[in-house]
């Protein structure tokens, strides 16, 4: 079957509308996950045993089933107990639950990476828990999980393609329907291959700026 440039053009506007859904499945969902990893990461630290009995079943429960699972449970189950969501609140929240268990161990290493003498000294100027962590600890644990976070971010803007089941309208629904319309399988998929590199370039060259701040100046404070 042939088509016209015009009929191409409307085509890859169709992807390219799918990948503006794309984008924000990654920005909300990476927002979600971002959260989660560390309330269940610092979760998993706390002195408190209900917490962190809570925390690792998070952890636990979504590193151990399958997001394909996870997002259908989200969206077909969910509403049978009254909680109805769009596609869209249903993909971000898979995804920002899935990634933010793998982010949460990411956040309990790093936080147990800052050397002990750190955490004597402040104990030496009567800093509480919280303000240690908050002050000391977490901003010397930080540039340790960049660039593992990094690796979460491309990993759920990949993991966005699953929204296609739901019928969300993201960049691989829109380039499966270019190809039934045109019959054509290399140019939607070819274009939607570039569109996934260029948005993980984006993310990864975000990440090694922000790297970069947040290490400017701790050369030699960490132990």
């Amino acid at each position: 079957m042939e088509h016209t440039m015009t009929d191409w053009s409307g085509y890859i506007g169709l992807i390219l509308q799918g990948a503006l859904v794309t984008l924000q499945l990654t920005v909300m969902g990476s927002a979600l996950a971002l959260v989660m990893a560390f309330v269940a990461g610092l979760g998993r630290v706390s002195r408190f045993i209900a917490v962190r009995a809570l925390a690792t079943t998070y952890i636990e429960f979504f590193r151990g089933t399958s997001i394909f699972v996870q997002l259908f449970w989200v969206y077909f189950v969910l509403p049978f107990a009254g909680v109805t969501l769009s596609p869209l609140q249903a993909g971000v929240l898979a995804l920002g639950l899935n990634v933010g268990a793998y982010g949460a161990e990411v956040v309990r290493g790093a936080v147990k990476a800052i050397g002990r003498e750190q955490r004597e000294a402040c104990i030496a100027l009567n800093l509480t828990r919280g303000q240690a962590m908050r002050h000391v600890i977490l901003p010397q644990a930080l540039p340790l999980m960049l660039p593992t976070f990094c690796n979460n971010a491309i990993e759920l803007l990949k993991g966005t393609a699953v929204v296609s089941l739901i019928s969300l309208t993201d960049m691989t629904f829109q380039a499966q329907v270019v190809r039934a319309q045109t019959g054509n399988t290399l140019i939607p998929f070819a274009t939607i291959l570039v569109l996934y590199f260029l948005m993980a370039l984006a993310i990864s060259t975000a990440m090694r700026w922000l790297e970069r701040r947040v290490t400017r100046g701790l050369d030699g404070v960490r132990t």
